[in-house]
C-alpha cells in the first residue's frame, strides 16, 4: 500500500475529537432533559420531572448546561470539571451504597462519563469548537505540539 496516500493520523486527530466531544455533551444533556423536562420518559418513565431543590434538579441542570457547553465547545475544560465532580458524588452517594461493582450498582455509565470528563479537561474545546471560533483558541493539542516544536 502507498503511504503517500494515506493522511497521517494527525489529521483526523481535532475531526474525531470534535465528534467525542459532541457526543459526549449531548448524551449528557440528555439526561438533563430528562431530569429537568420530563422528556424520554421523565424521571419515572412517566414524564415527570424533578424538582429543582432536589439532588436530582441540580444534577439536571449540570447536566443539561453542561452537556450543551461541551457539545458546543463553550469554556469546555471548566465545564467538565463541574461535571466530572458531579459523576464523583453520584458515584458516591447513589451507586456505592449498592455496592462496589460498578456494573451491578448501576454507576457504569457515570464512570465511563468521568473517563469521558477527564479526557476534555486534558484537551480542551479542540479546534472545532464555538472556543476556538469566538476567541481564536484551540485544543491543548496545539499548544502542545508547538511547545515540542
Amino acid at each position: 500500500m502507498n503511504d503517500s496516500l494515506t493522511p497521517p493520523p494527525e489529521a483526523y486527530e481535532q475531526p474525531v475529537y470534535a465528534v467525542f466531544r459532541v457526543l459526549v455533551g449531548l448524551l449528557f444533556f440528555q439526561h438533563g432533559a430528562q431530569k429537568l423536562l420530563g422528556l424520554f420518559g421523565g424521571v419515572d418513565g412517566s414524564g415527570a420531572t424533578a424538582s429543582l431543590a432536589s439532588m436530582y434538579g441540580v444534577a439536571g441542570v449540570v447536566e443539561l448546561l453542561g452537556g450543551l457547553l461541551i457539545a458546543l465547545g463553550v469554556l469546555t475544560r471548566v465545564v467538565a470539571v463541574v461535571t466530572a465532580g458531579q459523576m464523583a458524588v453520584a458515584q458516591v452517594l447513589e451507586h456505592l451504597p449498592e455496592g462496589v461493582v460498578p456494573i451491578q450498582n448501576g454507576g457504569e455509565l457515570g464512570l465511563l462519563y468521568t473517563a469521558a470528563f477527564l479526557a476534555l479537561i486534558a484537551y480542551g474545546s479542540g479546534r472545532y469548537s464555538l472556543d476556538a471560533l469566538l476567541f481564536d483558541r484551540d485544543s491543548a493539542t496545539e499548544s502542545r505540539a508547538s511547545v515540542s516544536s
